[in-house]
């Protein structure tokens, strides 16, 4: 009689065939009771490496237990969207092509996940540091840690009332059926740094009232790579979560705007602007370096989300009627 597959692990990769080896090398060794059916889903998102021949030798290693296949729309939301379609598991795990997993992580993270109790359910991540971090760098807050993507929620609550993040996260299959998937206007595509696709799917499902559940014993390990400790790093990865913030929830209705650009988001980071200056500690300065970012991202994508809106009410003949006009 054949065993329906239980939990399927979902590793979405692009140009990272050293770090996916090591990344599919703990999740092969989980461990899952042996009555447990599962498997392991790789979708290659148009990777240029050897990510190909790392996974097939995995595959020829593991031949009933890894799958693969090629997701060619760019994007970590498309990626992921492919792997829930092809993934036969009730329920279904993420993690991130660059992180490795403690050999109980598995079994942890779906633990509570059989009944209808939890909809999903969110790990522990921790930095793996390969250097000393840098002075200003804090763990009290969370502009610092975003950007490693340290998820450590407080342990005391089994109740998450945050969303996971996708480098640990699980969630019921049925989840997606009553859902729907990831956006694909959110999340990495390429080199670009736009996130919130996972978080966005959290969010919707608490808005909805389903419960998510923290298990801090499940844990997997992020690397923490040189370019990562680059105060330009944390920049550019907090202006883009401005503009993710602002994709998510569109404009805000009512909202005052000057050229398209929001007024609040000028008073916000004026008020940022005299925190960054009159703050002594360095991890203070750069907490308030990274909020003025995040609303210049705010403020940009506010820009092309309101005059996006604008063109569309203005109708398809809106511009072909300007150009007659300026024409006479």
């Amino acid at each position: 009689m054949h065993t329906p597959t239980q939990i399927s692990v979902i590793l979405c990769t692009y140009n990272r065939a050293k770090s996916v080896a090591k990344t599919l090398e703990s999740i092969v060794i989980q461990s899952l009771p042996q009555s447990v059916r599962w498997e392991i889903v790789v979708i290659d998102n148009n990777s240029r490496d050897e990510t190909a021949k790392v996974v097939e030798e995995f595959r020829r290693r593991y031949p009933d237990l890894i799958r693969y296949a090629v997701e060619p729309q760019q994007g970590i939301s498309n990626a992921r969207n492919a792997g829930i379609r092809m993934a036969q598991g009730d329920i279904l795990a993420f993690i991130d092509d660059d992180e490795t997993a403690d050999t109980a992580w598995l079994k942890n993270l779906t633990a509570n996940l059989r009944g209808e109790q939890w909809a999903g359910a969110g790990g522990r991540v921790v930095p793996e540091w390969n250097s000393p971090p840098p002075r200003w760098w804090s763990s009290n807050s969370a502009f610092l840690v975003g950007p490693l993507a340290v998820f450590d929620a407080d342990d005391r609550h089994e109740e998450l009332s945050n969303p996971p993040f996708g480098a640990n996260m699980a969630f019921r299959r049925h989840m997606f059926g009553k859902y729907g998937g990831f956006r694909t206007d959110l999340g990495r595509s390429g080199e670009n740094l736009l996130g919130n696709e996972d978080t966005e799917f959290g969010r919707r499902l608490l808005a909805a009232g389903e419960r998510l559940r923290y298990e801090p014993s499940a844990v997997t390990y992020h690397p923490v790579e040189p370019f990562r400790l680059r105060r330009g790093y944390f920049l550019q990865w907090w202006f883009n979560k401005g503009r993710s913030d602002v994709l998510e929830t569109g404009i805000r209705p009512g909202a005052k705007y000057i050229l398209g650009f929001p007024l609040r988001l000028f008073r916000d980071a004026g008020v940022e602007v005299l925190h960054w200056v009159f703050a002594k500690q360095p991890s203070q300065r750069f907490v308030c370096h990274l909020k003025v970012w995040a609303y210049a991202g705010q403020a940009v994508e506010s820009y092309f989300q309101t005059r996006e809106s604008r063109r569309k009410r203005q109708g398809p003949g809106a511009q072909s009627r300007g150009m007659a006009e300026n024409a006479n």
